[in-house]
This record gives structure tokens, sequence and C-alpha cells, in this order.
């Protein structure tokens, strides 16, 4: 038996009035989708406990099957697994994003948590920059993809309050800023950040070329290293992990999984959705088990971008889900499930803590029961809502 996670990051929403009404995964043409949902299995997850932030972190964490009450630790130690960063008991992992900050009337503005989705060339050079002027025995700066980079703090605090730059963006960064024992030594950095970034050549190449500058770094999502039991362990399963983002190739290091890294693979709209189909049907080939990940619909949701975001859904229905539901007859005998970690509503821009649409395929009993489709409306209908964490024991059928 052959196991598949497919999940499209950020894909569920609310209805919108100029959709009638409807969500953005109902508005979206999902024909695979609704495909596996008339022939298997649908209801709702909550994949953020109660009293837990609703991020990618801790929704992915409980998807992969790990109860965030036990496991979880913060998303940067997650990020530094899959950077190959190795955590003293005492160290500190933040991430750092690359931001830019718009200045109005005397305030600081989070004007695009991604400086403009920084090239992955451009960013390297200003963290080289950090780390050549601020690095020193206590603060390391590691570069990642695009925006996305990590701070350790060793021997660090970690009791920080830190507010993620995508909840707060087109807002006024005052009551956002890091706060609590250790605050100062953030501010600190993020200050002499941004008069390095000043007038770094990057930067003013970027402006030249009409493009974002980054002018600040913005630090959340910190954490000491995570203890979780492997997929071996646990499940007696080997496999792998696609996705671009540091967080979730994370996730598949802690869970003991092979990274699979796709050319093409940008954690944006661009990504490469097809090779990552195919890279998942390939692993299938020597493996049990593949959860692969899209970033695209959760990044048009934080720009506001709602034609972007059905565009992202069709995009992994056609070229991921369609991919894999052409090939059943090469898979054999399968069990796939299908969902988001989080909602992110576009007129909101960030994540919500509410129940996700799921729906559950098993190759062996393709029989049709519905013609509903897949959708939030038609998950909940069902009246089955589970916790995030069992969906893998669901998904093993144990």
């Amino acid at each position: 038996m052959k196991y598949l996670i497919l999940l499209g990051d950020g894909m569920a929403d609310e209805p919108i009035s100029v959709l009638q009404d409807k969500t953005p995964l109902q508005a979206a043409k999902t024909p695979y989708m609704d495909r596996l949902a008339n022939s298997g299995a649908l209801g709702l997850a909550r994949t953020v406990p109660d009293g837990f932030h609703p991020g990618s972190d801790v929704a992915n964490l409980s998807v992969f099957g790990y109860d965030p009450a036990e496991s979880y630790s913060g998303r940067a130690p997650l990020e530094a697994a899959s950077m190959g960063v190795e955590l003293g008991p005492d160290d500190v992992a933040f991430r750092l994003n690359l931001v830019w900050l718009e200045a109005h009337y005397g305030k600081l503005y989070m004007g695009d948590f991604s400086a403009g989705h920084i090239g992955t060339d451009d960013a390297a050079e200003l963290i080289r920059c950090l780390q050549a002027e601020l690095g020193d025995d206590q603060f390391t700066f590691y570069p990642g993809i695009s925006y996305r980079h990590l701070l350790v703090w060793r021997g660090g605090k970690d009791k920080i309050r830190c507010v993620p730059p995508h909840d707060i963006s087109s807002q006024s960064i005052e009551d956002s800023l890091p706060e609590g024992e250790g605050s100062g030594e953030l501010l600190d950095l993020m200050n002499s950040a941004q008069m390095l970034f000043a007038n770094h050549p990057i930067n003013e190449a970027r402006t030249e070329r009409g493009e974002l500058p980054a002018n600040s770094i913005w630090l959340w999502g910190q954490g000491k290293r995570p203890h979780m039991a492997t997929y071996q362990e646990l499940y007696g399963l080997q496999g792998g992990v696609i996705s671009a983002v540091d967080l979730i190739r994370g996730l598949g290091v802690c869970a003991g999984l092979k990274i699979i890294k796709v050319p093409g693979a940008t954690g944006y709209l661009d990504t490469d959705y097809q090779g990552k189909a195919q890279a998942a049907l390939t692993q299938l080939k020597e493996a049990d088990f593949v959860y692969l990940h899209v970033e695209a619909p959760d990044e048009a949701a934080h720009g506001g971008l709602l034609d972007e975001k059905i565009t992202a859904i069709e995009n992994f229905d056609r070229l991921v889900v369609g991919t894999i539901v052409e090939a059943l007859d090469q898979i054999g005998d399968c069990r796939i499930l299908v969902l988001p970690d989080h909602p992110t509503p576009v007129e909101l821009r960030t994540h919500t803590s509410s129940a996700v649409p799921y729906l559950l395929f098993d190759s062996r009993t393709p029989q049709t029961r519905r013609d509903s489709g897949y959708s939030e409306a038609s998950a909940a209908a069902t009246g089955l809502v589970v916790d995030g964490h069992q969906l893998m024991t669901e998904l093993l059928d144990r």
C-alpha cells in the first residue's frame, strides 16, 4: 500500500461577495479533487488546537501526525533542521524575514513581509552582510530561500512575544515589535540591519529596477530544538517530503523522511507543480509514503490576490492532484489525503484557526457516493470533525 498527503497551503477560505458568496475553493475548477472527494471520505480537521497560533508550523505538524501539545517547540527550530543547522540545548532559533517597511506620517508599516519576494541570490548577499557586521559568538545569521532566513541566538531567550510579519501586512509595526525578556537585543539587531541595508548596493540596484528594497529584518517564530519520534519509530514507514519551504522540509528531517528537492520549486505562484507530482511518483517506486506541499495558494492569499489564489488552487488540482490521479494504475493500491493546513482568507490576508476540509481516497473502494465535490461546505455537510493529528492514522487505516 502507498500513502500520499497532497497539501495546498492556505487553500481554505471564507465566502466572498464578488464570488457570489462562494469561497475560492468553490469558485475554482477542481475536477480531480472533486473526483476523489465524490469517491472517498470527506470531513473537517482541526489542525490548530485551542491555544495555539494558527501558523503553518502548528498546522502542518498536526497533519504530519504529531500532537502540537506534545511536540511543538516553535517554527524556526524546524527550519533550522531543514537547513542543517545544529542547535545546542540552550540555543534559540528565530525565523528571519527580509521585509520592506514603509514610512507614513512618522510611523513604519509592514509594506511587504517578503520584500517583494526577493530573489535568493540578492537575499544571500544581505544575509552575508548581516553576518559580517553583526555576527558574533552570540548571534549567527544563516541564508535560506527568497525572504526566509534564520538567526540563531546562542544561549538566547525564547519567551519573547514576536508577531509573524504576514499577520500585520499594511499595518503599523508599532504595537507588534518584540516584547519581553531579550526583546532589547532583537530590536538592536533590527535597527542595526536597517542602517546596514539603507545604502546597500543590492537595495540600490533593486530600487533602480523598480523592485522593493529589503530595508529591514523581522524576527519571529522562535524556539529551541524539538524532540520528535521518527516515522519509522511511529509507523514503520519510510518516505519523502516534497516542498520548497524550509519549515516543511524541517518537519520531514525531524520525522526521519527523505527531503526531495525539485528544480523549479520556488515556494511561490511560479513553482513547478507538475515537477513536484512527478517527483512524488518517482519516490513511491522505492518508498511507501510522500508528503507533497504546495505553498502557492497561501502566498496569493497573504497578498490579498483573489484571482491568483483561484489560479493556484486550479494549478494544484490539475498539475499535482491530476498528475497523481492519472497515474493511479501505475501507483497501485494507495490511500490519498488531500487538504489545506489552515485557512488563509484573502480578505484577511492571514491565517485563521478554523477547521479545514479534507478528503481521504482509497483506490480499492472507488465507488461514487456523492456529487457535491470538494469544498469547505461539502466537508462541513458530513458533520465529521476530527483532530488534525489523527488524520495520519486515518490515512494509514490503523
